[in-house]
């Protein structure tokens, strides 16, 4: 079959079927793809073109066009194979083309696949096949007579009974690829198959965090993803034993429904081959496919809870260019203090004692409190961030107990900040690169400021799986997490738009567009030649070409530069377009952004032409409103209770206000302030009922949680956000 294009091959209409859009529109992103735009430029910039899809819409696209592609390549190296072997006739071709999916692609293929050495193919050496079809049609009357006629010791068939068993084989194989059956066979498995869990011999101690498992029963159609995944863990470690099969007499009375035609003598061969096959063949097979089709699926929602949660996280509300003093929590060792500048640049660190129980305590306290104060006078810091790790309740006690206010200072916000994988960042290449001469606690201490002030900026240095927000993100296929999670980021990173004299190049790499090497060409760039004056001066930057900068050129922001345009999310290739509108109304870009009554006068309409139509014109007026507007929330501040901090304090009945740090199918863990988050279930999130928790609860959410109970011995903690 001859190599066709994407449009010959005519996804998009398949395509636009299946996702209910216009075929115009599919073919549209298809053909953007093509010319390798990116799909948060395809979402923000190509609107006229798609009908203004959305970036899920969009990914859905690309999704279903990857699966499409790579069902015509392996039906193409089937038929090849086929060909090379001269087994392809035009019935077996045309089944083959009009395959819709890889299983049943898979199906038609399976009796002409080359096998390993079988029983089956042992037996048709023997010249034992004749006989298996004759008496699989019910041709034989007497099989066990006519066995005899194919008795051959030269070939290694001896008797009458070894020709009847190479018969069975054949029979068994035939069977279990024929492709009506496998179908029923499917579908019966998918609908009535059960897992069940036992603990493995001897690992009953050694298993007990899958302890709920050691002897569980549900059916596959019902288990959640993940209670699967927990099970398959299990499994994988070596705790449990697992098996997914239906009731097995029910089974095999499909079987004999396709091939025992009655209760002849050929009859009881066939019944016999049809055990068989179910039991060695059949069984397996239809065993591994479920078990990956029940991954696959559970794989995608727990992707889809973790990039959710990512989303929520990348996207937490900023506390904006401040000078900010962070500190890093610690008992025996102290608290690391940094301090920062506005543009996040590291100015002074030091190590205070404000916790230490010796003899000294009070007065290392009190020295630790002048440090505080002196730093904070020193470089007009405007918020402390926190980080909430160990002895964090603590430090924020201590740091809520100094009266800056007395000593001449605003009252400035104490503000906790989640530090999981900040250890990570500090230990990492890029943290010693970005500080070679200072250790990982500085290095960690920086972290902690900075996802204050931009958490997005911060987190797009750590790898996704790292920062705790996810469930079971190592069981899954990494493959399709990398890929989600690449595009959450990328979504995130590119709606917010990222300046470009300022952004690290972990963050511009994620700008559309771009990579690595040219983010790493641009702050070289940008090192050695001072600040870009405009966005056209990136065109200078090596390897940056004439597609990267369109793609990236409207998500980056220049907010000295002349032309106020290149402070928003207007793209270059509108400048003109702009500028017509200015001129028309006898003033300036700048009177146009500053001045809403000047914009009042703008008839759009008079603008629309072949390349631009109103979706684009809605944007760029948006645009001109509130130019480079950050789409994410006001920080709001946030205090846990004073009266808790840590599990021991904790009482059944205690209403306590929460921060939400992870969202699972199962629930939504909350952080109460006493080093170990606290479960809402998801029965217990509303006096109502919650399919999707993460349509109730999102992280970073303020809530306020009931306790339930306290298992202080296990560390679990199990709360209620009911009223």
């Amino acid at each position: 079959m001859p190599a066709q294009t994407l449009q010959e091959q005519s996804y998009d209409k398949q395509i636009a079927k299946e996702l209910q859009l216009n075929t115009n529109q599919v073919a549209a992103v298809i053909k953007l793809f093509e010319e390798d735009c990116t799909i948060p430029f395809i979402a923000r910039y190509r609107k006229e073109a798609t009908g203004s899809l959305d970036e899920v819409q969009i990914i859905k696209i690309r999704e279903r066009l990857t699966q499409l592609t790579e069902l015509d390549k392996r039906r193409d190296a089937i038929v090849k194979s086929l060909l090379e072997r001269e087994l392809l006739n035009s019935e077996l071709q045309q089944r083959i083309e009009k395959a819709a999916t890889l299983t049943e692609l898979e199906d038609i293929y399976l009796p002409f696949r080359p096998k390993r050495k079988t029983r089956a193919a042992a037996a048709r050496e023997k010249g034992l096949e004749a006989l298996a079809i004759e008496i699989l049609l019910f041709k034989a009357q007497d099989p066990k007579t006519r066995a005899k006629d194919f008795v051959n010791e030269e070939k290694g068939v001896k008797t009458a009974d070894e020709a009847l068993e190479g018969a069975r084989d054949i029979i068994a194989e035939m069977i279990s690829e024929n492709e009506a059956l496998r179908k029923d066979m499917r579908s019966f498995w998918k609908n009535n198959a059960i897992l069940s869990s036992k603990v493995a011999k001897g690992k009953d101690e050694e298993a007990a965090k899958f302890q709920d498992y050691f002897d569980w029963k549900e059916t596959t159609k019902s288990i959640p993803s993940h209670r699967l995944l927990a099970i398959f863990r299990g499994e994988a470690e070596d705790f449990l034993k697992v098996s997914i099969a239906p009731p097995e007499d029910t089974a095999i009375a499909i079987l004999e429904r396709h091939f025992v035609k009655n209760k002849s003598e050929c009859g009881k061969q066939v019944q016999e081959a049809a055990r068989d096959a179910y039991d060695r063949l059949l069984s397996p097979s239809m065993e591994t496919e479920l078990r990956a089709e029940l991954k696959l699926l559970a794989d995608t929602e727990a992707i889809k809870v973790f990039t959710k949660n990512l989303r929520e996280l990348l996207m937490s509300p900023p506390l904006g260019s401040k000078a900010v003093l962070a500190i890093d929590p610690g008992f025996r060792t102290g608290c690391k203090v940094v301090c920062i500048d506005r543009q996040a640049a590291l100015l002074e660190h030091t190590v205070i004692y404000p916790l230490e129980e010796s003899a000294k305590g009070l007065e290392k306290r009190e020295a630790s409190a002048k440090t505080v104060l002196e730093l904070c006078k020193k470089h007009q810091v405007e918020a402390i961030a926190c980080g909430n790790g160990t002895a964090s309740r603590e430090t924020e006690a201590f740091l809520r107990s100094i009266d800056f206010q007395k000593h001449g200072l605003n009252k400035i916000p104490i503000i906790m900040v989640n530090e999981s994988g900040a250890s990570i960042y500090s230990a990492s290449e890029v943290a010693r690169e970005e500080f070679p001469d200072h250790d990982i606690t500085v290095r960690g201490a920086v972290s902690i400021g900075r996802r204050l002030m931009d958490p997005l900026a911060e987190l797009v240095k750590l790898d996704p799986k790292s920062i705790g927000v996810g469930q079971y993100q190592h069981d899954v296929d990494q493959k399709s997490l990398q890929t989600s999670l690449d595009d959450t980021v990328m979504s995130c990173v590119n709606s917010v738009g990222v300046e470009l004299n300022t952004a690290s190049k972990e963050l511009l790499s994620y700008v559309s567009g771009l990579n690595k090497q040219i983010a790493s060409n641009i702050v070289k760039h940008r090192q050695e030649n001072g600040a870009f004056k405009s966005r056209a001066e990136i065109k200078k930057v090596s390897r940056l070409g004439p597609k990267a900068f369109e793609q990236c050129a409207g998500f980056l922001r220049i907010r000295e530069s002349k032309n106020p345009l290149d402070s928003s999310a207007v793209h270059p290739e509108r400048y003109a377009l702009v500028e017509t509108m200015s001129k028309d109304l006898n003033c300036t870009v700048a009177d146009l952004i500053a001045k809403p009554e000047v914009r009042k006068r703008v008839d759009i309409k008079k603008y629309v032409s072949d390349t631009v139509g109103l979706p684009t014109l809605h944007d760029i007026m948006s645009e001109l409103d509130k130019p480079g507007r950050d789409p994410r929330s006001k920080l709001e501040p946030f205090e846990f209770s004073s009266d808790v901090h840590s599990i021991e304090d904790l009482k059944e009945g205690m209403q306590l206000p929460g921060i939400v740090t992870n969202v699972t199918a199962f629930g939504a863990f909350v952080d109460i302030g006493v080093h170990q988050d606290g479960l809402v279930h998801v029965s217990e999130l509303a006096n109502k009922f919650i399919k999707d928790p993460s349509e109730f609860v999102k992280v970073h959410q303020q809530v306020k949680v009931t306790v339930l109970q306290v298992d202080k011995q296990r560390k679990r903690i199990s709360l209620s956000m009911k009223r």
